[in-house]
């Protein structure tokens, strides 16, 4: 059974290619914009989120499947990655999966040039844990001490300095 948390990540990975939420009740499409904020779902997410939710997620689907959210939170499905281009899909727990995957009708997916979708990232979590492994490396050795001039250099460039 695919769990709210799972379904949320899997549309957040299509809202990253573009792909919007088809609502209840002819109330239109969602696609938020921008999908993460400071490491956690933006507030756009969420307010998306609560339109499905406000259904229960019965009439509501990612644009290009046919199982609606309530349908993906029943015990009998699950969220895996796709074979072909490694996102997350929704299957059935038994029997066979009709419905193609998502990116059935993106043309220019799988696209291994660009960054593929991701969960949030906290960039302050993230920070402070390069913070501290910097705090771990030792001190660097000092440099060696520097030597003064012998006088022979000294009239080295006192010569150089008449010539010019």
């Amino acid at each position: 059974m695919a769990t709210q948390e799972q379904v949320r990540e899997f549309l957040a990975h299509w809202f990253q290619l573009g792909k919007p939420v088809v609502l209840a009740e002819n109330r239109g499409t969602c696609l938020p914009s921008p999908i993460f904020y400071k490491g956690r779902y933006s507030q756009a997410f969420e307010d998306c989120w609560h339109h499905i939710m406000v259904t229960s997620g019965q009439g509501c689907y990612l644009e290009g499947t046919t199982q609606s959210v309530a349908t993906m939170l029943t015990p009998a499905w699950d969220i895996t990655a796709c074979a072909r281009c490694e996102m997350p899909v929704a299957i059935p727990i038994l029997g066979l999966n009709t419905c193609p995957c998502p990116c059935h009708d993106l043309h220019t997916w799988p696209n291994t040039e660009v960054p593929t979708p991701r969960p949030a990232v906290d960039e302050e979590q993230r920070l402070s844990k390069i913070q501290e492994r910097l705090e771990q490396v030792s001190d660097p050795p000092p440099l060696p001490p520097r030597c003064p001039y012998s006088a022979e250099d000294t009239s080295v460039f006192s010569s150089w300095r008449k010539m010019s």
